[in-house]
């Protein structure tokens, strides 16, 4: 009998009913109740574990099991390794799992679920098949949804064979899953056309549910048309990508996975624009629980680009920050490395950039690659050919790539270096002679050797070339052209020998349209076509306008107080101030007054004082710059002074109001 006249049995019966209701709360007390009277009943410790999980409270369901395990023992193995998974102590779970007597399809359940967690995904595969194929219930879908995740996984993650294991696409989980497949063996257009698949069943299934808004649809969908402007921006179709990404993140959706993933993607649309945009949306990627909802690439790759965003946004010591966490985390990734290098560029450091690399391509010879291709580019940055082409040529792993051997003979032309570039040529050569003899890459070599060598006047080493290319193809023409045209510097009677084998003039006479080709676009001399003879229109005699009459010189006007017999000053093409004779303008009390009185003033009284106008003046010889006309016209194209508005007669006169410029003194 329970305390205050309850029974045992009455408080099991409430327990029953509230776990049927889903009133878990209200089962607790009564389990409370009943593990008054028995502190060790290991069905109502059990059934209160239960009720802590369906609350979620799995810190406390946790505490229960470990503070009773001696009674629980191996009871509660299940529920220990869910509430370890739940609280995102995954190794742990892993160990309570492993440590089982039993392993149930419950415990399997879960064990796929850990191991996914933990990226064991080849394992993760062979239990989901397992499960699939020895268990019957209503949960094989799901399952089959699970073991799809995991091959979309490998194929993205690890770039493993898209392998058919002959899964269903009748949910649009399963459609999605697969997508993710086709994403990960870079079948984009077919991933995109199986996204709008996944749409289509996920509208319909969702259609016969009644309590589901539009709202609730466009959020489950939210992570399918998140995946579709992925495949977008992969496809370059960028701003159809930012527009759906934008419509996921207006949502905002419950997943903060799913939130990060978007925000890092629209980050990356904006590179070094649109900083302001992008620094709003890494916050997005800080959320909490983030770490716990994505694959390690994810994470690896976003922490990159919130380093690179904080080289773009000049915040140098947070960008050496990340990166250097970065590299301690990943020590063997070169991409840390490159963002410090960048960020040192930035800085005009290249010296400490190249110093930064070369100790990282010592370190990590595996990954060198990518380094020394990075270094090779600074050295060219500040000038420095031949170390750049040192740099290249110690890349075992490119070194003798057509590329690569095309960008050393280049860099080497323009330093001059021609004994290097038939080097690289040699090199290249040998190494193709020895790996795949008679290939094409191993022919062009040789020609684009032999076409070098005779650029730069080295008959004598492109013999050995030619001899070889002849022999391949004893019908090139062009080939044999050139190895005569060697010969006859070195062997003349080898060159005579040779010529035997080029075709007769018959075989060689092509049906070419002379006159055509003369007169072609790329023809450096064209022929002059003969004149049309007229034969029915006869000339037309003169008179009848078809000969141009020439046009006469119009003779100069000269001044009208020109006199020829003195001597035009020759001095007259100079500016005023610029003559030997210019002394300056007069200063005093009475220079310029005409015109620069009082208001209403007139100039009528300072003509007099004009010797120039009086009829005694002699005429003189036209000065520089004098006008040619009348002494008291305007000149043409001067701009008049401006004047004031006279008052009205009788009004007492006001000085006129001055408008200051800015930065002087007052004045008009």
């Amino acid at each position: 009998m329970a305390s205050g006249g309850v029974s045992v049995a009455s408080l099991w019966t409430d327990v029953n009913r509230c776990g049927q209701n889903g009133d878990y709360t209200r089962a607790l007390k009564a389990l409370t109740k009943i593990l008054h009277e028995n502190r060790d009943d290991v069905t109502a410790l059990h059934c209160k574990v239960v009720c802590h999980i369906q609350n979620g409270s799995f810190k406390e369901a946790l505490n229960v099991m470990n503070t009773h395990s001696k009674v629980l023992g191996s009871e509660v193995v299940f529920e220990k390794a869910y509430c370890e998974y739940r609280l995102n102590r995954v190794e742990s779970s892993l160990k309570t799992i492993e440590s089982a007597p039993e392993q149930t399809d419950k415990l399997k359940e879960l064990y796929g679920q850990v191991l996914y967690r933990l990226e064991r995904y080849d394992e993760c595969k062979s239990v989901y098949t397992d499960l699939i194929r020895n268990s019957q219930d209503e949960y094989e879908e799901e399952r089959k949804t699970n073991l799809a995740a995991v091959v979309a996984a490998m194929s993205q993650w690890e770039k493993a064979p898209m392998e058919d294991l002959g899964l269903p696409e009748s949910t649009y989980e399963l459609c999605y899953n697969a997508t993710c497949s086709l994403i990960g063996q870079g079948k984009l257009t077919e991933a995109l056309n199986k996204l709008q698949q996944a749409e289509e069943l996920c509208r319909v299934s969702l259609a016969d549910d009644s309590d589901m808004t539009e709202e609730d649809i466009q959020s489950e969908l939210a992570v399918i048309h998140s995946q579709m402007a992925y495949v977008m921006q992969l496809q370059g179709r960028t701003d159809e990508a930012l527009q759906l990404y934008n419509q996921v993140i207006k949502l905002k959706p419950s997943d903060v996975g799913l939130l990060a993933v978007t925000a890092n993607n629209i980050i990356t649309i904006n590179k070094d624009q649109n900083v302001f945009d992008s620094k709003k949306k890494v916050k997005l990627t800080n959320a909490e629980g983030v770490e716990y909802k994505l694959a390690k690439k994810q994470l690896q790759a976003i922490d990159f680009n919130k380093a690179l965003l904080a080289m773009y946004t000049n915040q140098a010591d947070q960008c050496r920050k990340l990166s250097s966490s970065l590299q301690a985390q990943n020590p063997g990734h070169p991409r840390p490395v490159l963002i410090q290098v960048a960020q040192l560029c930035r800085e005009k450091q290249h010296s400490r950039a190249i110093e930064l690399l070369q100790q990282f391509s010592d370190q990590n010879p595996e990954s060198a690659s990518g380094i020394k291709l990075t270094m090779a580019q600074l050295y060219l940055v500040q000038g420095h050919v031949t170390k750049a082409c040192d740099v290249l040529r110690s890349i075992e792993e490119f070194k003798h790539k057509p590329g690569m051997v095309s960008a050393l003979v280049t860099m080497y032309s323009h330093e001059e270096d021609i004994d290097s570039a038939i080097d690289v040529f040699k090199q290249a050569i040998e190494h193709y002679q020895s790996e795949q003899p008679g290939s094409a890459t191993h022919l062009a070599l040789v020609r684009e050797a032999a076409n070098f060598k005779l650029k730069y006047g080295r008959k004598k080493e492109a013999i050995s070339d030619l001899e070889q290319l002849w022999k391949q193809n004893t019908k090139d023409v062009h080939t044999l052209a050139q190895l005569i045209s060697a010969y006859s510097l070195v062997d003349t009677d080898k060159a005579k020998s040779l010529s035997k084998h080029l075709p007769s003039a018959d075989t060689m006479s092509f049906n070419v349209d002379v006159d055509e080709l003369e007169n072609s676009h790329g023809a450096t001399y064209v022929r002059k076509k003969a004149a049309k003879v007229v034969g029915e229109n006869p000339p037309k005699e003169q008179g009848h306008g078809e000969i141009k009459k020439k046009k006469k010189k119009k003779k100069g006007k000269l001044p009208k107080n020109y006199d020829p017999k003195v001597t035009p000053d020759p001095e007259r093409w100079l500016p005023m101030k610029e003559r030997s004779y210019y002394r300056g303008k007069k200063k005093g009390k009475k220079k310029d007054q005409i015109g620069k009185g009082t208001q209403g003033a007139t100039a009528g009284a300072s003509a007099e004082l004009d010797a120039s106008k009086t009829a005694s003046s002699p005429p003189t010889s036209p000065r520089p710059g004098s006008a040619s006309g009348s002494s008291t016209a305007p000149a043409s194209g001067v701009v008049p002074p401006r004047q004031q508005k006279p008052s009205s007669s009788g009004a007492t006169r006001k000085k006129a109001p001055q408008k200051k410029k800015k930065g002087g003194k007052g004045g008009w």
